[in-house]
C-alpha cells in the first residue's frame, strides 16, 4: 500500500468485521520511529489462525483465497527495519475478555518508509462506515497529542448520528486544525 493509513483502514476494517465494539488506532512518533497499534474488542482469533495470518495466501474470507493487508503492514515494518506482532485471544477461549492487538514499528529514515497519509480521511471513513463503534484514535509526538474519542462526542451529542454530514464535518476540521498545530515542529 502507498500509504500507511490505508493499512489503518484495512486492518481496522478487520475489527469492525470481527464484531468490536470498542477500537483504538495509535500512533506513537519519535524523530526516528513511528509505532502503530491497532486494538479491538472483537471476536479474537483462535492461536492457529494468528500463525496463519501474516501468511497472505491464509484467509478466513470465502470470498477470495488470499489476505494481503496483514501481510502487507508487516512487510512495511520489516523493511524499514523495524517489527510487527500480533496477540489475540479468542472469545472461545475467554468469553469476557477476548480481542486482538496489531502493532507495527517503523524507521521513518529508512528508504523503504511508507508515509503516513492521509490519516484525517481514514479516521472520518472508519466512523462513517461504522457510527456505532467507540473509535478512539491518538497521534503523540514528543508532548503533542491529536486525539479523538467518539465515546465522549456521544455523551456529549446525545441522540445525534456521528455519521451524520455536520457531525463527520466538524471531526474533520476538528483534526485537521489539531494537526496545523501538531505539525509544525
Amino acid at each position: 500500500m502507498k500509504e500507511l493509513s490505508l493499512n489503518i483502514l484495512d486492518i481496522a476494517q478487520n475489527s469492525i468485521k470481527a464484531g468490536a465494539s470498542h477500537i483504538g488506532v495509535t500512533l506513537d512518533e519519535t524523530d526516528e520511529t513511528l509505532s502503530l497499534s491497532i486494538t479491538d474488542d472483537g471476536c479474537g482469533m483462535t492461536a492457529d489462525v494468528v500463525r496463519g495470518v501474516t501468511d497472505p495466501f491464509y484467509t478466513t474470507r470465502t470470498t477470495r483465497s488470499v489476505g494481503m493487508g496483514i501481510p502487507l503492514l508487516k512487510l512495511a515494518a520489516e523493511q524499514t527495519g523495524g517489527s510487527f506482532s500480533i496477540e489475540s485471544v479468542s472469545e472461545l477461549d475467554d468469553p469476557s475478555s477476548h480481542g486482538t492487538t496489531v502493532r507495527a514499528q517503523f524507521f521513518k529514515n529508512h528508504l523503504d518508509f511508507t508515509p503516513l497519509g492521509d490519516v484525517v480521511s481514514t479516521v472520518c471513513t472508519l466512523i462513517q462506515g461504522a457510527p456505532d463503534v467507540d473509535w478512539h484514535f491518538c497521534h503523540r509526538r514528543g508532548a503533542d497529542a491529536v486525539e479523538l474519542d467518539t465515546a465522549e462526542m456521544r455523551a456529549v451529542l446525545g441522540d445525534v448520528p456521528l455519521d451524520s454530514f455536520e457531525v463527520l464535518d466538524w471531526i474533520r476540521q476538528s483534526l485537521l486544525e489539531e494537526y496545523a498545530g501538531f505539525n509544525r515542529q
